[in-house]
């Protein structure tokens, strides 16, 4: 019977790219969901034990370095790698594929242990400047959990890598799935040592959650014959395309992300709490967004890179003005629907324990201004996927070089007007500007095709 279901699904799965998309974006969305709810009940976990105190402000900047870098320099590993990897498997073989794999991870775990070495000497610097509303003793703390949580940029990073040839097999459960593993040992180390060791139980969940995610990784990849160890081998085109492609996606990359790393920052200035406050209104959003974007992000890219590769012009633009239908079809009427119920998702999420009324009203605020981002991050992740895919990262870099001063300037600006809800405006502005961007290059990019 099973056998049968199965059969069925895969017939129907086939029958035409918007529905393979379409499959695999069911897939990546149910296990994201899973991973959501669990990262939500820690969350709840988390907001019951430690409310919006000091020591969450401390946690949360000292994992905001490790975060950006992660987001910065593995993020853009499938993005820059993946269509090339693609193109070099259907045409030179799996086994060219193959050697580009143990080729890029060999120079990506040697950058990436230099980030590390290098954000570990300079972290009495940058740290006081993102903490500049901490007391003396806050940033203490601030600083010794930043070191114990470096050793994840290097532990995700590789993982990354090994999620982004997984995926370009279109096997997309188990890599969407594995990201659970870290808010689950949170939440085990939360209420088991919680008494003992108090914010540290945060960290010792998320190096080694880290560390877990890393080994299932390895372990699929080498169920499917994709080389477990780095190898240094020759500089070949696709190894220096890859490179060519990287640059430009890590330096936009880089000024997207600081706008995160602005926003925590900026909040910092308005006193105690306010970081705490930012990070608990974005987390709706950002369960939304991950459920959402990486679905659709983690679908289209494997087939708009084949579609580009085959030069299947017609069935793109078919493909890409299908989905963006659909997003704004579906996206529009959520948002709608959560801005007006804000302050009730917040209370009935949070409120409890260490986190009073108050702190509902003013996360409610600042939360509805973060969800009217949604329609247009969910079309940015489309677009960019699809710049992805035609090896045109370069645009990505502009763009952002664009949006990052925007941020600094409407946070300013925002801030004084309505406080830290004021930088959850600036950020749907943000993402706004960055969408419309995306799509008028793409316009012209595919008219001509």
């Amino acid at each position: 019977m099973i056998k049968k279901q199965v059969a069925r699904w895969n017939n129907w799965r086939n029958i035409s790219t918007n529905r393979q998309i379409f499959a695999g974006m069911l897939v990546v969305m149910v296990m994201t969901v899973v991973v959501n709810v669990i990262a939500a009940a820690k969350e709840l976990v988390v907001a019951n034990y430690f409310g919006t105190g000091e020591v969450v402000g401390a946690f949360l900047i000292a994992l905001l370095l490790p975060m950006f870098a992660i987001n910065v320099l593995a993020g853009s590993f499938s993005a820059a790698m993946m269509p090339i990897y693609i193109r070099t498997r259907d045409t030179k073989g799996k086994v060219a594929a193959k050697q580009l794999f143990s080729s890029v991870m060999a120079q990506v775990t040697l950058f990436l242990m230099i980030v590390v070495a290098i954000l570990a000497a300079l972290a009495p610097q940058l740290l006081p400047i993102l903490g500049s509303g901490f007391n003396a003793q806050t940033l203490a703390l601030t600083q010794t959990l930043f070191y114990w949580l470096l050793p994840i940029l290097l532990l995700t990073g590789v993982g990354r890598l090994y999620a982004t040839v997984i995926n370009a097999g279109e096997r997309f459960a188990l890599v969407a799935l594995a990201p659970i593993i870290t808010p689950t040992c949170s939440i085990i180390f939360i209420l088991l040592l919680i008494n003992k060791w108090g914010i540290y139980t945060l960290v010792i969940g998320a190096v080694i959650g880290a560390v877990i995610e890393l080994a299932i990784l390895a372990w699929v990849a080498t169920r499917r014959s994709i080389p477990l160890l780095p190898r240094w081998g020759e500089m070949t085109d696709e190894l220096r395309a890859v490179r060519r492609q990287y640059v430009p996606m890590v330096a936009g990359a880089f000024l997207m992300s600081s706008t995160s790393l602005v926003d925590q920052s900026m909040a910092a200035m308005l006193g105690a709490g306010s970081v705490a406050m930012l990070s608990y209104a974005g987390k709706v959003v950002t369960m939304i967004l991950g459920i959402g974007s990486m679905a659709l992000g983690t679908a289209v890219l494997p087939h708009f890179s084949r579609m580009v590769a085959a030069e299947e012009w017609v069935t793109l633009r078919h493909t890409f003005k299908t989905y963006t239908r659909l997003i704004i079809l579906l996206s529009v009427p959520i948002t709608a629907i959560l801005f007006l119920f804000s302050e009730s998702v917040i209370g009935l999420l949070f409120e409890r324990g260490a986190f009073c009324a108050t702190d509902t009203r003013l996360v409610g605020q600042t939360q509805a201004f973060y969800l009217l981002q949604i329609p247009f991050y969910v079309l940015g992740i489309l677009g960019v996927r699809l710049i992805s895919a035609l090896n045109s990262n370069y645009i990505l870099m502009w763009g952002a070089g664009i949006n990052l001063p925007l941020n600094i300037v409407l946070n300013y600006i925002f801030m004084q007007w309505i406080g830290v809800a004021g930088i959850a405006l600036s950020t749907t502005c943000v993402y706004v500007t960055s969408a419309v961007m995306i799509f008028v290059f793409l316009y012209m990019k595919l008219k001509t095709r």
